[in-house]
């Protein structure tokens, strides 16, 4: 089986774009507020907006199983506040679920929280309850940065995270670590935005000690990890510095990076620098790289094929393409377990 751990609904039918249009005009006219029901999508509009694209592209490049969550750069927790946040969450969530029900052997359901800059995390609680309890969400898309590119949040480490990381824990859920749109024009969303809070959440990871506090918490850190594999012996002399034991026994119990890396030689130094049991198969697909690379013939998220172009061991590729995000995300486990897989 091949399980891709990092889906977003990114092909979502467009009434749901134009509810969120409508929510954002009502913070300055409450007058033009949408139904806060939400948008009507009916069950042929999501397979609409799946079966030709991320479906498609699925049973084209073999792949099982998508955790999917919500499309990340819609989050923009920056927008509006707590209760814009709250409603647009449980909107998204609730279509997440919904392609679940439809499709229920090849989409698994993963949630996004409520976040809203200057906010106590612990409002979050809530809907993660919700996402997990009533929609079954086996993770949650934790952003360490709600303003958007202005990084106004304390880091990951601080006490203020501890309820949501308390009921992940209760749970045996983990999150991975994803930011949104950026409103700060210096950095690009997905390229530059999203990888440096990769390396930002690990470093500030490095320099805390959350994992004595929380030893079963696991994040995911997606895109590779950002900067992290090509500057590992930075960050192992840093934590020398910082007098932290080594990475391996400091975070790598509990950190885990996907394969969302968009080139042979990237796929190659992530898999020979990170441990295998720490690299879980991903392509984030409709995402942020949707072209053909003209020098492969194929499109750059075809992880798949770097993957096993990277001549693992057979019973390390079993891991990165299953075994981990069995082991990762218990409840996915338990889920394909009941379907007899």
């Amino acid at each position: 089986m091949i399980i891709d751990c990092h889906g977003h609904f990114t092909t979502a039918p467009p009434a749901l774009g134009e509810w969120r249009e409508r929510q954002i005009a009502a913070l300055g006219d409450p007058a033009a507020a949408p139904d806060p029901s939400g948008p009507r999508i009916g069950d042929d509009d999501l397979r609409a907006g799946i079966e030709g694209n991320q479906l498609r592209l699925m049973d084209e490049r073999g792949i099982d199983v998508t955790v999917f969550s919500p499309r990340a750069s819609f989050m923009a927790h920056h927008i509006g506040d707590f209760p814009t946040s709250s409603r647009w969450a449980a909107i998204c969530n609730d279509l997440c679920h919904r392609v679940h029900r439809l499709y229920p052997e090849r989409f698994v359901p993963a949630a996004m929280l409520p976040q809203s800059p200057g906010v106590d995390p612990a409002t979050c609680l809530p809907e993660l309850t919700r996402a997990v309890e009533e929609l079954g969400a086996v993770a949650v898309n934790l952003n360490p940065d709600p303003s958007g590119g202005h990084w106004t949040a304390p880091p990951l480490t601080d006490r203020s995270w501890y309820p949501v990381y308390e009921k992940l824990v209760e749970y045996d859920v983990p999150a991975m670590v994803h930011v949104s749109t950026s409103c700060n024009d210096s950095f690009h969303t997905t390229g530059a935005h999203y990888l440096n809070a990769d390396t930002t959440a690990f470093m500030q990871l490095v320099q805390g000690d959350l994992f004595a506090d929380f030893p079963t918490l696991r994040f995911v850190i997606p895109h590779g990890g950002g900067a992290v594999p090509y500057h590992w012996g930075r960050f192992r002399g840093l934590a020398m510095a910082l007098k932290k034991p080594p990475l391996e026994e400091h975070v790598l119990n509990n950190v885990f990076f996907d394969t969302c890396v968009y080139h042979q030689p990237g796929i190659d130094l992530l898999l020979d620098v990170v441990p295998t049991r720490n690299v879980l198969f991903a392509s984030e697909m409709i995402g942020a790289v949707r072209d053909i690379d003209p020098g492969t013939g194929h499109h750059f998220d075809d992880t798949r094929r770097y993957v096993e172009a990277a001549r693992l061991p057979p019973e390390d590729l079993v891991a990165v393409q299953e075994r981990n995000a069995r082991s990762v995300y218990p409840r996915l486990d338990a889920l394909l377990t009941r379907q007899g897989r």
